[in-house]
């Protein structure tokens, strides 16, 4: 008999289309919410030019991010929880 009182896990984030403004990186998720995050969160993306950065690809049915020229992939669900790679001269 299935547990009733386990939690399933949270459905992960998908988006719906990306795009660029500036240096922010802009989602419509399929949940209805725009999120946006800065390109400085990322440090191949922070090093990107406009051109490069616009070149961003919606892959995994909308789980994930891709920039071919870049070789760079990040998890939407990643990024809409605001769980970006540490810098590196933070403090350990």
């Amino acid at each position: 008999m299935a547990d009733t009182n386990a939690k399933s896990e949270p459905r992960p984030s998908a988006a719906l289309r990306c795009w660029i403004e500036g240096r922010r990186i802009w989602l419509e998720l399929d949940d209805q919410r725009l999120v946006s995050f800065p390109a400085t969160r990322y440090p191949l993306l922070a090093a990107a030019s406009p051109v490069e950065l616009a070149k961003v690809q919606l892959r995994l049915n909308g789980l994930a991010l891709r920039w071919d020229e870049l070789d760079e992939d990040i998890r939407v669900d990643d990024a809409v929880q605001g769980r970006f790679p540490r810098s590196s001269n933070a403090a350990v």
